[in-house]
C-alpha cells in the first residue's frame, strides 16, 4: 500500500485527477517509487485517498500514456522503465554560487528598486482593499473554459502551436480594432497594434526603442512606480511632473521641464494612483506642447476600461500629428495573470516593436491570444467590462460614502470611475503606522510610498475595490477608523 504521504497537499482550484497525476509523477522522480513496483489497485487507492475509482483510474492510464506507469494485463499498474536511468535522489550543493562575488558581477541590482508590495496571504485578510487583484465571483469561469476549448480546436492548434516570432493571433487583433479601441475613440490598422504581456511589457519595449541613456522623460508625481523603475532602468534622466484635481500641471513653469524631454509618460483617463482625470484642457495643451517642442507621449490608458461614462475618450483619440503612442491591456477586465496588452502606434514604430519583442521572449503567447480573441469575438468580454463596471461604480460609492463618514480629516482625491481610492492622511498621523494598526484589525491597506518622492513617505495610502465583497467595505473603513482613534489614544 502507497504511503499517503506521497501525496503532496492539493492546491486549491486544482482537479483531483491532475493531483493525483503530479503526486506520482513526483514521487517517481525523486526516487520514492522503485522502477517495477507494483501500485495499489484503483479500487484501493481510492477508498485510501477518499475519492472516486474512476478519478484513479484516469489519473493511472495518463500516466501509462506518458511513461511514468505500465499497465500489465491481469496484473495491474507498475512503475514504468522508462525512467530507469534517472539519478537518484541527492541533497542539493548548498554552496552553490557561494564563491561568486555576485556585487562585483552585477551591473544592476532591480531588486533594490522600489515597488509595489502585495502580501501572497492577501486572501485571508477580512478586509482586503487590494488593488488589482481579481474577484473570483465577477469571472466569467464558464463562458473562459467554452473559449478555451475552442481555442484547443484543430485549425485553432496548427496556427499557435507554430513559431511565429514576428506574429500576432490575427482574430484578436481584428477583434481589438473593431470593437475595443473604437471605445476609446481610437480606429488603427492591424499594422498599427502589437500585442503585448501587459501595460508595463509594452512600456519596458517602447522605453527599449525610443531610449538611449542620458535622455530625459517626463512623469507624473506621484506616478506609476514600475514605469519609473524602467525608465530608471534605462538610465533616463526623469522629470517630475507635479499632479493635481486635474491631472498633470501643464501650467508655464511646469510646460518648461518638458522642453527637451524625448518622452512624456502620462495616465489620463485615471491617473495613477490618484485616480483623477486629466481635463480637456490640459489634454489639448499636452498635445500643442509635443508638437512645438518635439516630443513623444506615452498613454497608459491606465483603467480605461474600468471607465464611467463622464470619462473622456483616450488621448490618442484626439491626437492629429501622431505623437501619441498608445498603450492598453485586457487584464484589468480577466485577471492579472492573464498577461494580454497591446501597443497602438504608427506602423513602422510597431515593426521595431515587434522585431525587440523577437529579442526578448518572440510572440506573446498564441494560445491566450486565441482565447482571448474567441472571448471579444463572441460578446463575453463586453459583458464582462459592464459587469465590472457595475460592480465596481457601487463599491466606490460605498467606499466614498464611508470616508466621508468614517476619516472626515483625510483627504479623498476626486476621481471618476477606477477600482481605487486614493487618501491623504493628516499632518498627525503616519501612515505607515495606520496601515500597520490596520492589519492587526485584519484590514489590508496598501502602502502610498511606492508611488511619490520619498520626502513624501508616510503621507498616503491606496484602497482597493476589486477584491472585496461591496459588504466589507463600510466595516472595514469603520476598522481604518478604529485604528486611527487608537493611534491618537481617543
Amino acid at each position: 500500500m502507497l504511503d499517503n504521504a506521497l501525496f503532496q497537499p492539493r492546491a486549491p482550484g486544482t482537479p483531483l485527477q491532475a493531483w493525483i497525476r503530479q503526486s506520482l509523477v513526483n514521487a517517481i522522480l525523486d526516487g520514492k517509487l522503485a522502477v517495477g513496483q507494483r501500485m495499489p489497485a484503483t479500487r484501493h487507492l481510492s477508498k485510501s485517498l477518499g475519492i472516486g475509482r474512476n478519478t484513479v483510474t484516469a489519473a493511472y492510464e495518463e500516466l501509462v500514456s506518458q511513461g511514468f506507469l505500465e499497465s500489465r494485463e491481469r496484473m495491474g499498474f507498475f512503475v514504468g522503465t522508462l525512467h530507469r536511468d534517472l539519478p537518484a535522489e541527492t541533497e542539493p550543493h548548498a554552496a552553490t554560487g557561494s564563491s561568486v562575488a555576485w556585487s562585483k558581477h552585477l551591473k544592476f541590482a532591480p531588486s533594490q528598486m522600489r515597488h509595489i508590495e502585495k502580501p501572497w496571504d492577501w486572501h485571508d485578510y477580512r478586509y482586503p482593499f487590494v488593488y488589482g487583484q481579481v474577484d473570483r465571483n465577477l469571472f466569467p469561469i464558464d463562458q473562459w473554459r467554452a473559449c478555451s476549448r475552442d481555442a484547443l480546436g484543430r485549425s485553432a492548434i496548427d496556427y499557435w502551436a507554430s513559431d511565429r516570432a514576428l506574429e500576432d493571433d490575427p482574430l484578436l487583433l481584428e477583434q481589438l480594432c473593431r470593437h475595443v479601441l473604437p471605445q476609446r475613440g481610437i480606429f488603427a490598422r492591424r499594422d498599427e497594434v502589437m500585442i503585448t504581456l501587459g501595460s508595463q511589457h509594452g512600456i519596458y519595449v517602447l522605453s527599449q526603442l525610443l531610449l538611449r541613456p542620458g535622455d530625459s522623460v517626463a512623469v507624473e508625481d506621484p506616478g506609476y512606480p514600475d514605469a519609473l523603475n524602467i525608465f530608471d532602468a534605462h538610465r533616463a534622466n526623469i522629470r517630475r511632473m507635479p499632479v493635481d484635481d486635474d491631472g498633470m500641471v501643464l501650467d508655464d513653469a511646469a510646460a518648461a521641464k518638458l522642453k527637451g524631454a524625448g518622452l512624456v509618460f502620462v495616465t489620463p483617463a485615471h491617473h495613477c494612483p490618484t485616480m483623477v482625470t486629466l481635463s480637456n484642457d490640459r489634454r489639448t495643451r499636452l498635445l500643442d506642447l509635443a508638437e512645438r517642442d518635439d516630443f513623444l507621449i506615452l498613454e497608459d490608458d491606465y483603467e480605461g476600461e474600468i471607465r464611467s461614462d463622464e470619462t473622456p475618450p483616450a488621448l490618442k483619440s484626439i491626437d492629429r500629428s501622431g505623437r501619441v503612442i498608445y498603450i492598453g491591456t485586457m487584464s484589468k477586465v480577466l485577471a492579472p495573470g492573464v498577461r494580454i496588452g497591446y501597443i497602438v502606434g504608427p506602423a513602422p514604430l510597431i515593426a521595431e516593436a515587434r522585431a525587440m519583442r523577437r529579442l526578448m521572449h518572440r510572440s506573446a503567447p498564441l494560445n491566450n491570444q486565441r482565447t482571448a480573441a474567441i472571448l471579444l469575438a463572441n460578446g463575453h468580454y463586453e459583458g464582462m467590462v459592464r459587469a465590472l463596471r457595475e460592480a465596481l461604480s457601487h463599491r466606490r460609492q460605498e467606499a466614498i460614502d464611508s470616508v466621508h463618514r468614517d476619516l472626515p480629516d483625510f483627504r479623498l482625491s476626486p476621481s471618476i470611475g477606477g477600482s481605487s481610492l486614493w487618501l491623504e492622511c493628516p499632518p498627525d498621523i503616519d501612515a505607515s503606522a495606520l496601515i500597520a494598526a490596520s492589519a492587526e484589525r485584519g484590514v489590508l491597506v496598501e502602502k502610498g510610498d511606492p508611488f511619490v518622492a520619498p520626502e513624501l513617505g508616510g503621507r498616503f495610502f491606496r484602497l482597493g475595490l476589486s477584491a472585496i465583497d461591496k459588504r466589507l467595505i463600510g466595516p472595514g473603513i469603520a476598522e481604518i477608523a478604529a485604528a486611527v482613534r487608537a493611534l491618537r489614544g481617543t
